[in-house]
């Protein structure tokens, strides 16, 4: 089977990179499909299995590491694992489509070493540690307990940034979504 691309982009909880990739998919179609992770935590809010996330057991999840399933897993956060599946990129690739990542930071550097050049990996950096605070606070979806392991986590991520092949800044998010195109469509177009 002939090796697709794959378009990565990490950053800390709140940074906003689901909304980037989420922009992506709506304007590239035809040209990228979006990788769902498997993960152990419940869903939130709206989110739907084998759309956002599948959504499986612990169990069902360390079953699938023994049998070598994933490409990538890890405990991002203390008895929540998440992890890509080997068959989820072949499904994408076998539809003739690049993949698009929208994963945490150590996971996504992992993917990158794996696939090396036919990966981009983008980290997406908030304008500061104070509005990505705001924006957790402002998504309503995690207790303050969770913010608060989000934004220790975060801390951390920040550093990992120089390691990404391209940094990109969300100071305004338009302006995010435009250079994430362009980014996105180099990339695609490079020759192998």
């Amino acid at each position: 089977m002939k090796k697709g691309k794959l378009i990565i982009f990490s950053a800390p909880s709140g940074a906003g990179k689901t909304t980037i990739v989420q922009h992506l998919l709506k304007t590239f179609p035809d040209k990228i499909a979006f990788s769902i992770s498997a993960t152990t935590r419940q869903a939130r809010g709206d989110e739907q299995h084998n759309k956002d996330y599948y959504f499986i057991s612990k169990d069902e999840f360390l079953h699938k590491v023994a049998k070598h399933e994933f490409v990538e897993f890890e405990e991002v956060y203390s008895g929540t694992f998440y992890g890509t599946l080997h068959s989820e990129i072949e499904r994408i690739w076998n539809e003739g489509k690049s993949v698009i990542f929208d994963l945490d930071v150590e996971g996504g550097l992992r993917l990158k070493k794996k696939y090396e050049e036919n990966a981009l990996a983008i980290f997406v950096q908030p304008p500061s540690l104070e509005v990505l605070i705001e924006r957790l606070k402002g998504r309503g979806t995690d207790s303050d307990e969770k913010i608060i392991e989000r934004i220790n986590k975060a801390a951390k991520e920040l550093a990992y940034a120089p390691k990404f092949d391209v940094i990109l800044k969300n100071d305004d998010l338009h302006t995010a979504c435009s250079q994430a195109e362009d980014l996105v469509l180099n990339f695609m177009n490079k020759k192998d």
